[in-house]
């Protein structure tokens, strides 16, 4: 019986390791906080870098502190389509109100 509950048991990060990860999600924001203030020299190009570095410190979190990276795939894959919809509706508002005129 104990091996059963010893294969079948997840693996987490060790201290560390979370600690490794929340410097790393410091350093981040840290680098978005810099691009912010450089926006005028840097232009149109830093709404993009602030996305892709959004992007990395969420998946650093989901993957991480909420397990999802030790989680079984088909847990991961619900997760993954419930925030690939999110993200669809929310693009599609985006562009609905960019194209239609405020009445106002």
């Amino acid at each position: 019986m104990s091996g059963e509950a010893q294969t079948t048991a997840h693996h987490h990060p060790t201290p560390r390791q979370y600690v490794q990860i929340a410097v790393l999600l410091g350093a981040l924001t840290g680098i978005e906080v810099a691009l912010y203030y450089t926006e005028p020299t840097l232009g149109k190009l830093v709404t993009p870098a602030l996305l892709l570095l959004a992007a990395i410190k969420f998946g650093l979190v989901v993957g991480y502190y909420m397990h999802l990276k030790y989680e079984k795939r088909l847990l991961t894959g619900f997760f993954g389509a419930g925030f690939l919809l999110a993200g669809m509706i929310y693009a599609v508002v985006l562009v609905t109100f960019l194209i239609v005129p405020r009445f106002g």
